[in-house]
């Protein structure tokens, strides 16, 4: 039985704007967010996450105290500081751990990792997803639909990042499988297919077959031109900004394209994100 009080957390903490600064993070907000019981609510907020001190809490939480120990001792040597590093180096330690566990008990923590109350907790089984080498690309994309979808920014992000790689290594196979993502009700979905497969992606390695032929994907890019939400919108302008890095003259020629047979906002606000890079593009917008 868990006699933990339940964590009363007013209204003007859980509706608040969030800060523009670290320094202006109130000392409550930052101590609910590292104890698992808040979510942050911006990127200021997202980046300010201590996930040592957070996973100390989520396996006192969860009951895993004797594993505690070793675990964070592995992690604290690492002496590693970026988001981009320790959140991949704390699901091999959640992977490491289910092995030794029965598959039953497996089931329950992940189950429990992906419905937390925690965005980093969820960023962090969104990442569980991406380093189990048990897994096919497609047990994976499944597996990381609903972190996809998730209402927080901060765990979509990191859903794609966290496939990335196992799209890349499966690049013909993986855009084959999200013609079906680019054409769902969901923007978040829709979002993912073309920012998991952006050849110069944030944060993340190129994919360096798309870099030098873009059309690989465009049947991905066409169901999207002309997007209503403007989530999707930014990230095929931006998919389309990185071909044009390798690739100007077929940017130039799709995006005209796209203008000839779309008069739509949607659609021009794409191509103007798509060729903001481009000098021509530059000195006719001035």
């Amino acid at each position: 039985m868990n006699n933990e009080k339940a964590t009363v957390i007013s209204d003007s903490i859980l509706y608040r704007k969030g800060a523009k600064k670290l320094s202006d993070i109130p000392n409550e907000v930052v101590e609910l967010i590292y104890m698992g019981k808040l979510e942050s609510v911006n990127l200021t907020e997202w980046l300010v996450v201590d996930h040592i001190v957070l996973l100390q809490n989520v396996l006192n939480e969860l009951g895993l105290h004797q594993e505690s120990d070793p675990i964070l001792d592995r992690l604290r040597h690492l002496n590693e500081k970026k988001i981009m590093k320790i959140i991949p180096a704390i699901a091999k330690e959640w992977l490491s751990l289910f092995a030794r566990l029965a598959e039953e008990k497996q089931y329950k923590l992940s189950d429990k990792l992906a419905a937390h109350p925690s965005d980093s907790v969820r960023c962090w089984a969104a990442f569980i997803i991406g380093a189990d080498q048990r897994l096919s690309l497609v047990e994976k994309l499944a597996s990381i639909r609903p972190f996809a979808a998730d209402h927080h920014f901060g765990v979509r992000e990191i859903a794609w990042m966290a496939v990335r790689e196992s799209i890349s290594n499966n690049l013909v196979e993986a855009l084959h499988l999200l013609e079906d993502w680019v054409r769902d009700h969901d923007a978040n979905i829709r979002r993912f297919a073309i920012e998991s497969t952006r050849p110069r992606g944030v944060w993340a390695k190129h994919i360096a077959e798309l870099k030098e032929n873009p059309a690989m994907a465009l049947s991905l890019l066409e169901a999207v031109n002309s997007d209503e939400a403007k989530y999707v919108q930014d990230s095929v302008g931006n998919w389309m900004n990185d071909a044009s890095k390798t690739n100007p003259e077929w940017v130039r020629a799709i995006c005209n394209d796209w203008l000839e047979r779309s008069k739509s906002k949607e659609t021009k606000r794409i191509v103007a994100k798509a060729l903001r890079s481009l000098p021509v593009f530059r000195q006719v917008q001035e």
